[in-house]
């Protein structure tokens, strides 16, 4: 489990430059405002990091219905993403300086989620089914 995780988090990590690249890239070369940026630079994150836990982390564990499993990532990891979300979002209204920096609740918002999402995507999401 444990070089398992290490896989996991590995994939975070990317998963957080998509975010904060996708992030960046709709709030200052397009406008976007910060919540709305925000949910989908989650939605890009989300499903680069289900395609890379498919063939990286989890490859004896994934199922043969690939938009099954990425619709179950999706829903399992919803709790962990609406930490995600709400730590991001809680930093950017507190306006504080440092703390309401985009990138800087962003990085708090995936920490924050990262062990929720873990477990849920090895319970539920990457499970040995019979075929």
């Amino acid at each position: 489990m444990t070089g398992q995780f290490f896989r996991f988090a590995l994939v975070g990590t990317a998963g957080f430059v998509v975010d904060l690249l996708v992030l960046q890239l709709l709030l200052h070369a397009l406008g976007v405002g910060v919540y709305a940026a925000r949910g989908l630079s989650y939605l890009c994150a989300a499903t680069s990091t289900w395609i890379m836990n498919r063939h990286f982390t989890f490859t004896t564990e994934r199922t043969d219905a690939p938009w099954r499993e990425w619709a179950r990532f999706l829903a399992s990891n919803a709790a962990g993403g609406a930490v995600n979300l709400g730590v991001y979002a809680a930093l950017v209204a507190s306006g504080l300086p440092l703390l309401s920096a985009p990138w800087l609740a962003l990085a708090a918002g995936s920490v924050a989620g990262l062990f929720f999402n873990y477990f849920a995507s090895r319970k539920f999401v990457f499970t040995a089914r019979a075929r």
